[in-house]
């Protein structure tokens, strides 16, 4: 029995060596990171610069900078200081194994949930979460899916002991998905032509039912203050609609299709409503149309193969620099899911390897998320008064050889350590044991 305190010790020491990182504390102080080259984004690049920060937000950069007695110097010579990149289009924190179902709460039952919110669902003891932001990514945009109309999306921080505490900013949009306007004639689709139009006739009339019992539904309770008006029952469903009604929040539509994306458009444009496109596989085939109602895309993702067998091979990679040269506003989220979405800076690499501007390749993973989601007043690129929400690299982001070396969220500093880094250590610890050096 006296033993067991010193059992119980050693299991706790255990657990804790193997448990996921501990969130980082609040800034309790002036920091400068002075020496490193400033990639602001949104302006010049600076040389040999300084970027001050205290309370979470940026106070000064430049190379001529005043830093206060008792501020925190971090020497980044030859360093590249970035703002942190912005995953516009994930699951992160909604799943972890997708074969196990318990680790999974992206889709809700039933086909119309707009009162559904990403954040609530978020788990901050997810795995994947210190795997994303280790390759230079401390924001994600958390998303439901399924059915007609998901939910809503949310801004999410990845760092924090709570939902609450990472959440940044929520509702970001409505998520709905645009049912597929043709008639999938492929040797696997088991449906019949009939049924697949009563299945997209079904998903449209409650994209479209949803959206006029919600206009009815606010008129409703904007009416109760009036004489002789009887309460109206709350509704959670049409409550989470009427930010979008009223121009608060962008609907975020999936649709890949040309057809799709068309109709999309059309529908917006009789609920007068403002929409993003997400994935948007044919967006440049709709590209005068989307630039004429200044109409984004999140193009999700680079890395796929063409979904035609007449295109070319290089059309994906090729989208962003179509979307570009046609004047169309877009930005660049990685896979959709979870646990690969730390590959991020590489769909924007291929982007610039198959034609778009390397500057633009970058903004399209840190400021163009931030202006089309707007974040940009806090996100998006290193302006004095926005978060101190950045990373500090060896090289290239965009790289494969390049490593984040420092990561703030909001002038925290960020521990970098993660389930890879400590399998790393564990099989490096195994090779020198076997005699490797």
């Amino acid at each position: 029995m006296k033993q067991t305190p010193m059992i119980l010790a050693a299991v706790l020491l255990a657990a804790l060596a193997t448990a996921a990182e501990i969130p980082a504390k609040k800034q309790s102080g002036p920091i400068a990171i002075v020496g490193g080259t400033i990639h602001t984004v949104s302006g010049a690049t600076i040389e040999n610069g300084t970027i001050l920060f205290d309370k979470g937000k940026i106070v000064a950069l430049g190379s001529q900078v005043d830093i206060p007695a008792g501020a925190t110097r971090i020497d980044a010579a030859g360093k590249q200081i970035y703002p942190g990149m912005i995953d516009s289009r994930t699951t992160v924190g909604l799943t972890e194994i997708g074969a196990v179902r318990a680790t999974n709460d992206i889709t809700e039952t039933g086909t119309v949930n707009p009162n559904i919110r990403a954040e609530v669902a978020v788990n901050p003891e997810s795995e994947i979460i210190p795997v994303t932001r280790a390759n230079g990514i401390p924001v994600v945009i958390t998303s439901p899916d399924g059915g007609a109309i998901s939910g809503t999306a949310a801004a999410i921080e990845l760092d924090g002991w709570t939902w609450e505490e990472m959440t940044l900013r929520a509702p970001i949009g409505l998520v709905v998905n645009w049912p597929n306007m043709t008639i999938n004639h492929a040797w696997w689709e088991r449906r019949s032509e009939e049924d697949q139009k009563k299945a997209r006739d079904k998903q449209l009339n409650e994209i479209r039912g949803a959206f006029r019992d919600a206009r009815a539904y606010m008129q409703a309770k904007k009416s109760e203050s009036q004489s002789g008006i009887p309460y109206h029952k709350t509704d959670l469903r049409w409550e989470a609609i009427i930010p979008v009604l009223e121009g608060k929040i962008p609907v975020l539509v999936s649709a890949d299709e040309v057809q799709q994306i068309e109709t999309a458009v059309a529908w917006a444009d009789q609920e007068n409503i403002h929409i993003i496109i997400v994935g948007g596989y044919d967006s440049w085939r709709a590209a005068d149309l989307l630039r004429a109602k200044n109409i984004p895309v999140i193009v999700m993702p680079v890395y796929r193969t063409p979904t035609r067998r007449w295109e070319a091979y290089d059309d994906p990679a090729t989208l962003p620099k179509k979307l570009w040269d046609a004047g169309v506003r877009f930005c660049i989220a990685g896979e959709g899911g979870a646990s690969n979405e730390r590959n991020l800076p590489y769909h924007a690499a291929t982007a610039a390897a198959y034609g778009l501007p390397k500057g633009e390749a970058l903004k399209a993973v840190t400021l163009y998320p931030a202006q089309i989601l707007n974040l940009a007043d806090r996100l998006g690129s290193l302006e004095p008064g926005k978060d101190a929400t950045l990373i500090v690299t060896n090289g290239d982001p965009l790289e494969t050889s390049t490593a984040v070396e420092m990561e703030f969220i909001e002038g925290k500093q960020i521990s970098l350590t993660s389930r890879h880094t400590r399998l790393d250590d564990k099989y490096l610890e195994k090779y020198r044991r076997l005699g490797g050096h």
